[in-house]
C-alpha cells in the first residue's frame, strides 16, 4: 500500500490531481492518502515527480518494532494485572499465536490471489 513521505513531499499536488478515485488530499502542505478508498493502482507512485510516494514494504522494520513493543507492553500488563511472570509468558504465547494466525491468513490469501492471477492468464 502506498504512503507519502511527508517530510519529503513539497505539496505540488500532482498525485491529488491524478488519483483516479480521489483518495489523496493535501494536509498541511503535504499529500495524504485515504487508504480506505485507495484501489492500489500505483498511479500516485508513477506521477510523483519527487518519488515521495513509497511502498509499504519500506515500513516493515517499523511495523515489526511496533509489534514487538506492543507485545512487551501487553506482557507487562498481564504480569501486573493477572499475577506475575507466568501470566507474562502466557501473554507472549498468545501473541505468538496471534501473529502465526496473521501469517497463515496472509499465506492463504496469496494462494488464492495466485489462483486468480492464473485464471486471468488462461
Amino acid at each position: 500500500m502506498p504512503w507519502v513521505d511527508r517530510e519529503e513531499c513539497d505539496g505540488c499536488g500532482v498525485c491529488v490531481e491524478e488519483c483516479p478515485v480521489n483518495t489523496i488530499h493535501m494536509e498541511e502542505d503535504a499529500a495524504e492518502i485515504d487508504m480506505s478508498g485507495c484501489i492500489r493502482c500505483g498511479t500516485c507512485h508513477d506521477v510523483c515527480p519527487l518519488g515521495v510516494v513509497k511502498h509499504d514494504k519500506e515500513k516493515i522494520p517499523e511495523e515489526v518494532a511496533f509489534n514487538v513493543a506492543m507485545t512487551r507492553e501487553n506482557m507487562e500488563a498481564c504480569a501486573m494485572y493477572l499475577g506475575g511472570e507466568e501470566d507474562s509468558r502466557k501473554c507472549l504465547t498468545r501473541m505468538i499465536k496471534h501473529f502465526n494466525k496473521e501469517r497463515v491468513v496472509a499465506e492463504k490469501t496469496l494462494e488464492e490471489l495466485r489462483k486468480l492471477e492464473e485464471s486471468l492468464q488462461a
